[in-house]
């Protein structure tokens, strides 16, 4: 662990200017560069395959290789994408924490999957950039800790050392800190790249950041931690769709918007009916990812994102729906952190306007789809399991 290094905090402008020259990341909020543009190409539904209209979807990742995009994966190999006149690009992309949104306003992509922190910053710098379609009602991040230490209580983190990736990633972790009533300035940090979990077995921190899926990875590398889920401690919102504002203001170009997360919903819906089958698609489509896991951690690490995937559908809202009270919440606390010069209005950083568009599918055809899909003998031996995942 020679890597670990500690360091000041760095201010949320500081890291912007920062990022952009060297393409650190903010946790889950890495991206990518495409091609296409929205409204190219015939606009009219039905389409024949070679007139479907290009859309580009980019990773906040930098990488496409993890188990987090199967409701994409699902979408095109079971062809929904295209019955809907699609022909989607999913992009990697370069390792810029603001890729996902300045790729998306300067019009070289349709679509990027930012974290609440790079939308709000990317917002406040007068991006044409809002989020239309949530993935995840609720808090991604977790809290690591060792089997036996002495905080028993997310809220005893106070005074602590914790451990982060990199420099910048503070605004990740201290709007959950204000919301909790931790005073973020009690809290010393350490970055240590991915190395997180393993700073906190070899008692260099008290605390390691987390979030679903990774959870799940970490388990399977042996590294003995004891957890807080965030979805149990916290109502902030997480990662979701976002597109260019103005294009809600033209018709052809909101349809296949609308369009893309139809699709999106439709890859969510199919993994609640077979989850296997899902992680199956996924699994094939990605090389690297068979690389990296066996089924059996693999569909564990999309297992916990995927569940709180379709909370909103579990509500009665539909998949994509924004819980409103906990992104006022989290652009109260922002504000108050100084991670944003005013108070965003809500309507400036997300919007339910698409959601019940996106949601008008015919959920038992895309159940049968689901039910009917043949798993191969590898994932047919995975056992199956049932949410929640924390």
């Amino acid at each position: 662990m020679k890597d670990l290094f500690r360091n000041e905090k760095m201010t949320r402008r500081e890291f912007i200017k920062t990022s952009a020259r060297t393409g650190i990341g903010i946790g889950l909020g890495l991206t990518a560069a495409g091609s296409i543009l929205i409204g190219a190409g015939n606009k009219s539904g039905g389409k024949k395959p070679e007139e479907l209209v290009k859309m580009t979807w980019m990773t906040p990742r930098g990488t496409l290789d993890v188990p987090d995009d199967y409701d994409l994966w699902v979408a095109k190999k079971m062809g929904y994408f295209e019955e809907l006149g699609l022909d989607v690009d999913l992009e990697p992309g370069p390792q810029d924490s603001f890729a996902c949104t300045k790729f998306v306003d300067q019009k070289q992509a349709d679509l990027g999957y930012p974290s609440p922190g790079v939308l709000t910053a990317s917002v406040e710098q007068g991006m044409d950039v809002i989020m239309m379609f949530e993935m995840m009602i609720g808090q991604v991040f977790d809290f690591a800790v060792k089997p036996d230490s002495p905080i028993k209580d997310v809220h005893d983190i106070e005074g602590k050392t914790m451990s982060l990736g990199f420099a910048g990633w503070e605004v990740i972790v201290e709007p959950i800190f204000l919301e909790l009533g931790i005073d973020p300035k009690s809290v010393t940090y350490i970055y240590s790249g991915m190395q997180m979990g393993q700073a906190v077995a070899m008692g260099q921190a008290d605390v390691a950041l987390s979030w679903e899926g990774l959870r799940a990875q970490w388990q399977a590398q042996g590294l003995d931690l004891r957890y807080f889920v965030g979805q149990k401690f916290s109502i902030m919102p997480a990662n979701g769709y976002a597109g260019r504002k103005s294009d809600l203001k033209d018709p052809a170009k909101r349809d296949l918007l609308v369009r893309f997360l139809k699709a999106s919903a439709m890859g969510i819906h199919f993994y609640t009916v077979n989850s296997r089958a899902a992680a199956q698609i996924m699994y094939d489509s990605l090389p690297a990812v068979r690389e990296q896991m066996k089924p059996k951690l693999a569909y564990e690490s999309m297992n916990q994102l995927a569940f709180p995937n379709s909370e909103g559908e579990r509500r009665g809202k539909g998949y994509g729906w924004f819980d409103v009270e906990g992104w006022n919440k989290y652009l109260d606390i922002v504000y108050k952190l100084g991670q944003t010069s005013k108070r965003l209005n809500i309507d400036e950083v997300i919007t339910n306007d698409l959601v019940k568009e996106a949601n008008d599918f015919s959920r038992s055809r895309v159940a049968k789809d689901a039910k009917n899909f043949k798993l191969n003998d590898e994932w047919a031996a995975v056992q199956e399991t049932k949410g929640p995942y924390f």
